[in-house]
């Protein structure tokens, strides 16, 4: 990070995601004089914050952090087209863009490292892949690792081709969970529970298993069998839950493959 502070980071586009890293960083001691940020709809908060907005880039930065959506991607990605082929890395956070695409747009000999965030990055609870191409060496990927845990885990991975399966699990997996707690509510609700405690109950519920898997040593496995008596009420929950055609577990793995699938799709174009 000493390279970012000293020869300053770029930033394309501070939507919901950008903005989260932007605040992690600062909030990490980065100073705002080493930020530049482009974005066409700046918002009161990014004006506050005391970094560079819109007013153009350095001519040879540590970082460049592409945010913006896929679609807004032909437009967008231009403006920093002179910073390839150099010694700025390039770092991706774009659902669905491959690597080829930003050789091809900076030039391959561009450190490029692309990522998958999640949504819960938002309040620090993310988790992000990262993998890198044949330019982006062990400091690159340090660097990337460090800027972005900023706002929750980072683990790498072995081959680009992986993106899709993370795309699917963990880039697409809240809204899995936000179902959950929908439905939970809406159980709920039939059972007799208003409508307010049976979201207060099924949200806590949800957070708190979550933390409690992630804090654990113990598998989801395990510590499922510890919280099911035998016969008991939890019991009868899971054998609806876990039947081997209309449980769970072979929805969720119909639905994972069904969103890879669509992710290598949206990559071919």
């Amino acid at each position: 990070m000493k390279d970012v502070a000293e020869r300053g980071l770029v930033l394309l586009g501070c939507g919901k995601m950008g903005s989260a890293l932007l605040a992690g960083w600062l909030e990490g001691g980065l100073s705002p004089e080493a930020v530049w940020v482009l974005d066409p709809n700046p918002s009161d908060w990014l004006a506050r914050t005391g970094v560079h907005v819109n007013e153009g880039v350095p001519t040879d930065p540590a970082v460049a952090l592409v945010a913006v959506k896929p679609q807004m991607m032909g437009e967008a990605l231009p403006t920093l087209q002179a910073l390839g082929n150099g010694a700025t890395l390039f770092v991706s956070i774009a659902a669905g863009t491959p690597i080829a695409a930003f050789e091809a747009a900076l030039g391959e000999q561009t450190p490029i490292i692309r990522s998958m965030p999640n949504t819960p990055a938002a309040v620090g609870k993310g988790i992000t892949a990262i993998i890198g191409n044949a330019r982006a060496g062990e400091a690159d990927m340090a660097t990337a690792s460090a800027l972005l845990s900023a706002v929750g885990q980072v683990v790498r991975l072995e081959d680009e081709s992986q993106m899709d399966a993370v795309t699917g699990l963990s880039g697409s997996g809240p809204a899995y969970v936000f179902l959950l707690i929908e439905a939970m509510t809406a159980a709920g609700i039939e059972q007799g529970l208003a409508p307010e405690l049976a979201l207060q109950l099924a949200r806590a519920t949800v957070a708190g298993a979550g933390a409690l898997a992630e804090g654990s040593t113990e598998s989801p496995a395990q510590l499922r069998v510890n919280v099911t008596s035998p016969n008991g009420t939890t019991q009868a929950a899971l054998e609806v839950l876990m039947h081997p055609e209309s449980g769970l577990p072979p929805v969720v793995s119909r639905a994972i493959a069904a969103a890879t699938h669509r992710s290598k799709e949206l990559a071919r174009g």
